[in-house]
C-alpha cells in the first residue's frame, strides 16, 4: 500500500559525507515521523534520527552534531545528510515512516512503513 525507497548509500573514506535520500509513496494520507534506522552486523537495529512533521528532530547521541535529518512534507521524501562520518557509521540504514493510510477497500489503517536499506560503508 505504501512503498519507501531509499537512495544514496555506498563506500566512503572517514572524514566524509554521505547524503541518503528516502520517497514515500503509495496511498499515504498523512505521515507523522520519518526516520532513519540503521543496523550494523551483529548489532540491533538503532534509530539515527527521526523529523516529525512539524520539523521537531531527534538524534542518536553518537551522531549529534555530525548528521542533519530534514523533510520534504510535500512531497514525502526525507533526507541524512551525514558528514564527519566514521568506520562506527557503517551500516544499513532503513528509512522508517509511520502515520496513516488509505486502504483498498477504503478504510484509514496505522501506517508504519520500512525501506529496504542501503548500506553505507566507512573505510580508508
Amino acid at each position: 500500500q505504501v512503498r519507501l525507497v531509499e537512495s544514496g548509500g555506498g563506500l566512503v573514506q572517514p572524514g566524509g559525507s554521505l547524503r541518503l535520500s528516502c520517497a514515500a509513496s503509495g496511498r499515504i494520507f498523512s505521515i507523522n515521523h520519518m526516520g532513519w534506522y540503521r543496523q550494523a552486523p551483529g548489532a540491533q537495529r538503532e534509530l539515527v534520527a527521526s523529523i516529525a512533521s512539524g520539523g521537531t528532530t531527534n538524534y542518536a547521541a553518537s551522531v549529534k552534531d555530525r548528521f542533519t535529518i530534514s523533510r520534504d512534507n510535500a512531497k514525502n521524501t526525507v533526507s541524512l545528510q551525514m558528514n564527519s562520518l566514521k568506520p562506527e557509521d557503517t551500516a544499513v540504514y532503513y528509512c522508517n515512516a509511520d502515520g496513516t493510510y488509505k486502504s483498498s477497500s477504503g478504510f484509514f489503517r496505522a501506517l508504519n512503513a520500512w525501506g529496504q536499506g542501503t548500506l553505507v560503508t566507512v573505510s580508508s
